[in-house]
């Protein structure tokens, strides 16, 4: 099966970033990390498309979800509890 795009947004200070982090290694999924308290264009792109500014956002193959939302997240990457 293969493996859906996963992009998390995050900053170096945010708790729930790390959660998330460490929750998807756990579970073994690769994802590519942008930190965007550095990147000014991603965090326009982020707001932009999310409409939201919060962190941590998780887009997974192009769909956001905002914050750690272990559930949502679960049922879009097919993960078992």
């Amino acid at each position: 099966m293969e493996q859906k795009r996963v992009i998390i947004f995050t900053t170096p200070t945010c708790t729930y970033c790390r959660q998330v982090k460490r929750y998807l290694i756990e579970k073994k999924v690769r994802f590519k990390e942008v930190d965007v308290s550095r990147n000014t264009k991603a965090a326009q792109d982020m707001m932009r498309k999310s409409g939201q500014q919060g962190v941590p956002q998780l887009w997974i193959n192009n769909r956001p979800i905002v914050g750690f939302d272990r559930p949502k997240i679960d049922k879009m990457l097919n993960l078992k509890t």
